[in-house]
Parts: C-alpha cells; sequence; structure tokens
C-alpha cells in the first residue's frame, strides 16, 4: 500500500501548487547590509521557493497563489518568477497607492554570513499585499477541482503574517483534503514574525488547528517545540550536535499526536559554522525511519533556502518514486547544491541531484 494516495502523472494541470508570499531579496553579496553600496536582487519565499525548486530542477508543473503590488518592484518580482518558470495564474494584483500605506512589496535584505558571522535577515514587509490575503479570495474549489493539483504546500511563514493569512491556511487546506490533493506544510518558525501577536502561544495555536489537515509535515527540531509544543529530553544542543535519537523520539510523540502526518521531515543540521555545516536528513513514514546519506563538513556558499529545496526534493521522490528513502536522499541532495550557489532558490539541475543521490563527488566536469 503506498504511503501517499496521490493522483497520476497528467491527471491534474499542476504537480504542486503553493501558497505564500514572495519578496524581493536585496543581497550584498561578499559584504554586508550596512556598509552596502550596490544590492543584487532575486526572488524568494519559504513556500515559493519550493514551487520554484520543483520547477526548475525536477520539471514539474507548478504555480504559486499570492499577491503584488502592482508597481515596478512588483513586476520585478513577477518577471523574477518567469523566469523560474512557475505560473503567475493565481497571482493577485493590487493597485499601488503611490506610497505603501495601503499595500507594497515585501523586501528582505539578506547577508549570507561567513566562518563565524552569522547569515543575517532583515525583513521589510509591513502591508505587504500578500500579509493582507484572506479567505475568500481564491476560489479553491475551481482551482483544485477544475484546473487540478496533485499536491499543494504552504507554511508556518504565510501563516504568522497576519490573522487573515492564517485563516486563509486553514481554507486552503481543508479545501485540499475535500478534492482529494496531497497537503504540506513547513512549520518554518520564525520568532520575529510572532513576537509581536502573541508569540508561541499563538504560533501554537495557529499551528495546531493547521496541522490536524496535514498529510506531511516538514520541520526541524526548534519548530515541532515552538510551532506544536513538543519537546524531549537531549534537544537542547542540536543547534551544535545532531541527535538523531532525541529527533526519533520527538517525532513519536508528534506522529501520535497527530496521526492524519502519513510523513514527517527534517533536516539535520549541525551548525560548526556559517560555511561549515554537519547536513543530513531524515523521515519518517508508514511507521519507520528513513535517514539521507549524511555529508559531514558540508561548504556552505549561502544557506538561505536550503531547507526549502531539502523539501521540493522530498515531494519530488514522493511523488515520482513513492518511496520515502528516495525522497529523504533527494531532498537533501538538492539541498546541499543549493547552498553552494547565491539567492534563496536552487540553481541545481536534476542530473547534478541524481549525481550526488548516488554518490557523486566534486571532481571538474568536461
Amino acid at each position: 500500500m503506498p504511503i501517499l494516495d496521490t493522483k497520476p502523472p497528467g491527471s491534474a494541470k499542476y504537480d504542486l501548487l503553493a501558497l505564500g508570499e514572495i519578496m524581493l531579496r536585496l543581497d550584498p553579496g561578499e559584504g554586508r547590509i550596512r556598509t552596502a553600496r550596490e544590492f543584487k536582487v532575486w526572488e524568494g519565499g519559504g513556500e515559493y521557493n519550493v514551487a520554484r525548486g520543483l520547477r526548475r530542477c525536477f520539471g514539474m508543473k507548478t504555480a504559486i497563489c499570492t499577491a503584488l503590488a502592482d508597481n515596478d518592484i512588483g513586476r520585478l518580482i513577477e518577471d523574477l518568477i518567469l523566469q523560474g518558470g512557475v505560473d503567475t495564474e493565481f497571482v493577485r494584483w493590487v493597485p499601488f497607492d503611490g506610497v505603501g500605506r495601503i499595500s507594497r512589496n515585501g523586501l528582505n535584505f539578506t547577508e549570507r554570513g561567513f566562518g563565524v558571522r552569522g547569515a543575517v535577515g532583515i525583513p521589510d514587509r509591513c502591508h505587504s499585499a500578500a500579509s493582507q490575503l484572506k479567505p475568500g479570495d481564491f476560489d479553491w474549489d475551481n482551482i483544485f477541482g477544475t484546473f487540478g493539483v496533485r499536491w499543494f504546500h504552504t507554511g508556518g511563514i504565510f501563516a504568522a503574517l497576519s490573522d487573515s493569512t492564517a485563516s486563509l491556511v486553514v481554507e486552503a487546506v481543508q479545501s485540499a483534503r475535500k478534492h482529494g490533493v496531497v497537503v504540506s506544510y513547513d512549520l518554518n518558525y520564525r520568532p520575529s514574525l510572532w513576537k509581536s501577536i502573541g508569540g508561541q502561544q499563538k504560533a501554537q495555536e495557529v499551528n495546531r488547528e493547521i496541522a490536524r489537515y496535514v498529510d506531511v509535515m516538514i520541520g526541524n527540531e526548534e519548530d515541532f517545540t515552538a510551532c506544536l509544543g513538543f519537546k524531549v529530553e537531549g534537544m537542547d544542543d542540536a543547534i551544535s550536535k545532531i541527535d538523531v535519537s532525541a529527533f526519533k523520539r520527538m517525532i513519536e510523540q508528534v506522529t501520535q499526536a497527530y496521526p492524519n502526518f502519513k510523513v514527517t521531515a527534517t533536516t539535520l543540521r549541525a551548525v560548526k559554522s556559517a560555511t561549515r555545516n554537519d547536513w543530513g536528513a531524515i523521515c519518517w513514514a508508514g511507521g519507520r525511519f528513513f535517514e539521507a546519506t549524511p555529508r559531514p563538513d558540508l561548504e556552505i556558499f549561502d544557506r538561505v533556502g536550503g531547507g526549502d529545496s531539502f523539501a521540493s526534493g522530498l515531494i519530488y521522490g514522493l511523488l515520482k518514486y513513492g518511496d520515502p528513502q528516495q525522497a529523504v536522499e533527494y531532498g537533501a541532495a538538492h539541498g546541499a547544491l543549493a547552498m553552494t550557489t547565491p539567492g534563496d532558490t536552487s540553481m541545481a539541475s536534476l542530473k547534478e541531484v541524481e549525481a550526488l543521490v548516488k554518490g557523486g563527488s566534486a571532481r571538474v566536469q568536461r
């Protein structure tokens, strides 16, 4: 019996639909935000990055549900989305008032970090068009029922933007389940997003409600503790040392509390420096644990988006092969490769991912 009851390939217009905010990332390169004189721009967003990775690396048909203010910044973000191949059919365009009092596009200033200096993200997203999305803004019955979607993905970053986005996520996952669409959710806890609206208590209230409708739950040890309230002994120093046994105990608690979870997955990251991490991944499915090939002392160029690329590789493996071991290997390999290039989104190819899954090295390709 398969782990997930997914619709067959070709039966829907989209292999995956994501719901979330897309911001313009301003990147000072090797320098610092505080001393920068120029920035490179990328598009990025936790939920969107998954859709883009599935499209660009794995060749699947994906789309995004979001909102953008209709000005040149919004159109720049749109241009970047189009370059990534993600369908913009469901982007809602909101009139720009000339100042941003009512609606604007989110910006994300991000430093990559190096050595002892960690990566830094400074979002500027107040009053963003996406944060004002609300129930009723999308015709889910038409999207899931008429267009057709095999997999729906969203996450805790979007749910934290406002009361209305949290309610929209609940509306969306309920409709997806009604139409037989697999639902995945990345808890992606960000303390800065929750601290002014109730902190961990509010995060748990929102995420526990959403979790009831999720098939594939993704998150690290902090996510499961902060968002769902689970904690086991031995997890406190997981940032400097990967304690797989402690994490397994936590997941056993989580899956008992939420029997609707068919797959639960996480990256396993021990941070030695901003540019050197131990990297791995694990997933639970069908009552068993499956671990990816560990990559100790993984060298990192830009860590932002590594978890999202893990999620897109995991989803690809589950959709393509229905095999949790294959899925977690594809996820870990894709996440590792995504952190070797700048920007939030993956620049890896399927050929590169498959070579790494098979044990390939960094030898020059001629």
